[in-house]
């Protein structure tokens, strides 16, 4: 790990249908051995899904109220202080709550093995919408953990 200087952010480009960064940022988390249009296809096809389950609606806005219900605010890392380990809670930075929120989308919408992943991102997205489903339970669990061990909200660096 480089310590000699911080790594700078590239600018995203907006994708080419919706002009979104956040559909060109779920594009690279679906992304897989290099197939940008595989997962355009999979990405492209659950918007338009969205948009006909939820009809006079924008779908990127589904898609973003989506991500809002999902992100964490608070998580635990480890910190080790005199020969102990301790869970600390912690506050997460907007970008890592962005990320974390599209990699347990893309997880559990991989994790429907009954259907195709274009129709479980779908669904996975449409529970997160409406507050439900494993994304939300993930973010739910960690913000318990989190609570549980306040108690060493102290040890924060």
């Amino acid at each position: 790990m480089a310590r000699r200087h911080r790594a700078t952010k590239r600018e995203l480009r907006p994708d080419a249908r919706h002009g979104s960064t956040l559909v060109t940022v779920l594009i690279s988390k679906v992304l897989q051995s290099g197939k940008r249009t595989v997962a355009e296809r999979i990405v492209y096809g659950a918007i338009e899904q969205l948009a006909q389950k939820i009809e006079n609606s924008n779908p990127i806005e589904i898609l973003q109220k989506a991500i809002d219900n999902i992100r964490p605010k608070l998580e635990v890392k480890s910190r080790r202080v005199g020969g102990a380990t301790y869970q600390v809670p912690m506050e997460v930075p907007h970008e890592r709550q962005v990320s974390l929120a599209l990699r347990w989308l893309v997880d559990y919408a991989d994790g429907r093995k009954a259907m195709p992943m274009r129709e479980a991102l779908a669904a996975e997205i449409f529970d997160a919408y409406n507050n439900t489903g494993n994304a939300v339970k993930k973010r739910d669990d960690m913000h318990k953990m989190a609570q549980a061990n306040r108690a060493f909200a102290h040890y924060r660096w």
